[in-house]
């Protein structure tokens, strides 16, 4: 029996870059099964960041070894998965590509100025636009290459699941 090739999508970027957009899409238009990494986060974390302070490497570990399970889970399962999360840093990244998953990361590229008008434009998020700084602070731009993928945050998010169907496509294609 043949096991479908899973596809595995990591949507990354700052808070307000177009994550939940861009995986909402990809799970309404094209199939995928949809995670929002703000729902995986311990009630301790979100109290936090809705009180303004940013969150550490230590509060954020337990919720990546949960993401690299969700993450491991859909390949397991043989599934298209996307899953929204911020994924700033390197390390944060290499714990969720260690799961074995072939993991895409579509990283939604913005500038400040863009991120400040959209978070503001979203008071029922817990995320206040206060953090916007913090979060371009840690921020560490993905290294381009077959596993990361660019994407200009401010094009339509059709174009921009296009992208990524087509650079899964050339993987699965590849190897």
């Amino acid at each position: 029996m043949d096991r479908k090739q899973s596809r595995i999508v990591v949507a990354m970027g700052v808070s307000g870059s177009g994550k939940s957009t861009l995986g909402e899409a990809l799970r309404d238009r094209h199939g995928f099964r949809y995670v929002d990494a703000d729902t995986v986060h311990p009630p301790a974390n979100v109290e936090k960041m809705r009180a303004g302070t940013p969150l550490t490497d230590d509060d954020r570990a337990p919720w990546l070894t949960a993401l690299a399970s969700i993450l491991l889970e859909g390949a397991v399962k043989g599934e298209d998965l996307v899953v929204a999360c911020s994924a700033l840093k390197t390390r944060y990244r290499e714990v969720l590509s260690s799961s074995a998953a072939p993991v895409l990361f579509a990283f939604l590229a913005i500038d400040r100025d863009e991120v400040t008008r959209r978070v503001a434009a979203r008071p029922e998020h817990y995320m206040p636009a206060s953090l916007v700084d913090s979060q371009f602070a840690a921020l560490e731009e993905p290294e381009p290459g077959p596993n990361v993928l660019r994407l200009d945050a401010t094009r339509p998010v059709e174009d921009l699941c296009r992208d990524v169907l087509a650079r899964l496509d050339e993987r699965a294609s590849a190897g």
